[in-house]
């Protein structure tokens, strides 16, 4: 009899002491560690931010608290995987790798299970048609987009003619960064330019043999497809060189402040290409400081508030958290499952009338998802590095890319993927 009242004693100790799991668990799939922490630290950061303000503001949303379980991965995919398989089992509602090599084998892990993968402007790009990618989505603009709105934006700078110039592409190469290639290829076809190749070996250090060849050959404009340690170097490379730094265009994960502030001056003029706004002069921010940095609750320091990466961290937990309420409503309950998450996400659409009531007016652009369309609209914009005032400011709105030349790729990458996976069209 004693021994019974002990063990249920024990028991009794241990349901008390466990911790209460919140109903609505989003993973944070970070690199805080390694070559690419500069921008994983602030995207996780603001990620982390945007939910906890929800949680110390609103009491989280529609009634249930959100757990955030960040897991470090070092970008490192095989990582990666394993944090997904560590996190998933305590109910996951949406993953959000921040790495293409992680986000494509993930795909048919997440499809298995029934969870949601969100990757905001990387990833494999023909994911965006959700015939054949059900639990993928790739919103508000993808990896060939912001190649279109790189060639776009020449074009309007030389009155819509790019006809015999040359542009050399520097990336990074991996997956990540061969994704903007076969559309670049496509566009010097439509538009008469010719395309040079420069990869740069992980994770970026050594790029003096291709700026030698930059110096050498002078093409009319460089972009790049550059991640961590690459951009700094990249664009110290280019000062170094005395390449046009007006003719330096890099992807949104090109053009943060720790890629530019190293070469101090000399990055004056760098531009980059981006779907969703720069600073901090939104009224989200205030919350964010009164709620989270000034209370003590925030994920990092508080340095990062407002940064570029930081607000892409905040802009992917706010649309995640959208697509949550709308699941909520959607099924009457406040303990959505991960499937409930996936079907909103493919009903989900941003109006500036809703990114208003969030703080976050002008923001970012309007999109709307459906069956077909895992993307959005694809809209791009372009900022630059005003180098004395240590800022990005938008020189560009958001405007559409070319459909033309990007639904062809996406069709063809989608329907070999489906053939050779056996997966059936599930939208008509």
């Amino acid at each position: 009899m004693k021994f019974t009242k002990l063990a249920a004693a024990a028991v009794a100790a241990v349901i008390t002491a466990a911790p209460v799991m919140a109903d609505l668990v989003v993973p944070s799939l970070s690199y805080r560690t390694g070559p690419y922490a500069a921008g994983g630290i602030p995207f996780a950061d603001g990620y982390a931010d945007y939910l906890t303000l929800l949680n110390e503001r609103d009491g989280g949303v529609g009634g249930e608290m959100i757990k955030v379980t960040e897991c470090e991965t070092g970008y490192n995919t095989e990582k990666g995987v394993e944090c997904y398989e560590a996190t998933k089992g305590e109910g996951a509602l949406v993953y959000e790798p921040l790495s293409t090599g992680i986000t494509y084998q993930l795909i048919p892990k997440a499809t298995a299970d029934d969870i949601p993968v969100h990757t905001l402007g990387y990833g494999r790009t023909s994911a965006k048609n959700g015939d054949v990618f059900s639990h993928v989505f790739n919103y508000p603009a993808n990896y060939w987009d912001g190649a279109s709105g790189m060639v776009n934006y020449l074009l309007e700078t030389n009155n819509d003619d790019i006809s015999g110039k040359t542009i050399a592409l520097v990336y990074h190469n991996s997956a990540f960064g061969k994704e903007p290639i076969r559309t670049l290829e496509e566009l010097g076809k439509k538009h008469g330019f010719k395309l040079t190749l420069l990869p740069v070996d992980h994770p970026g250090q050594e790029q003096k043999s291709q700026w030698l060849q930059i110096r050498r050959e002078k093409p009319d404009y460089v972009l790049m497809w550059g991640w961590g340690v690459m951009n700094q170097v990249a664009i110290q490379e280019a000062a170094n060189v005395r390449f046009p730094m007006e003719n330096f265009i890099g992807i949104w994960w090109s053009g943060a402040e720790h890629d530019v502030l190293p070469a101090g001056e000399a990055a004056n003029g760098y531009k980059a290409v981006t779907f969703h706004g720069v600073g901090s002069d939104f009224p989200v921010y205030d919350d964010i400081k009164k709620h989270v940095v000034d209370a003590g609750k925030a994920a990092g320091s508080g340095d990062n508030v407002g940064s570029v990466l930081y607000n892409r961290g905040l802009y992917a937990a706010m649309l995640a958290v959208e697509a949550i309420k709308d699941a909520q409503a959607a099924t009457g309950k406040s303990d959505i499952t991960a499937g409930d998450l996936r079907d909103a996400m493919e009903g989900l659409e941003i109006t500036e009338a809703r990114m208003e009531s969030l703080g976050l007016g002008g923001f970012g652009p309007e999109f709307k998802v459906t069956c077909e369309n895992h993307g959005g609209d694809g809209l791009v914009g372009v900022a630059q590095w005003d180098a004395s005032a240590k800022t990005w400011s938008l020189i560009s709105d958001f405007k559409p890319t070319d459909a033309e030349v990007i639904d062809a790729l996406i069709k063809e990458d989608s329907e070999a993927y489906a053939k050779e996976n056996n997966i059936e069209s599930r939208c008509n």
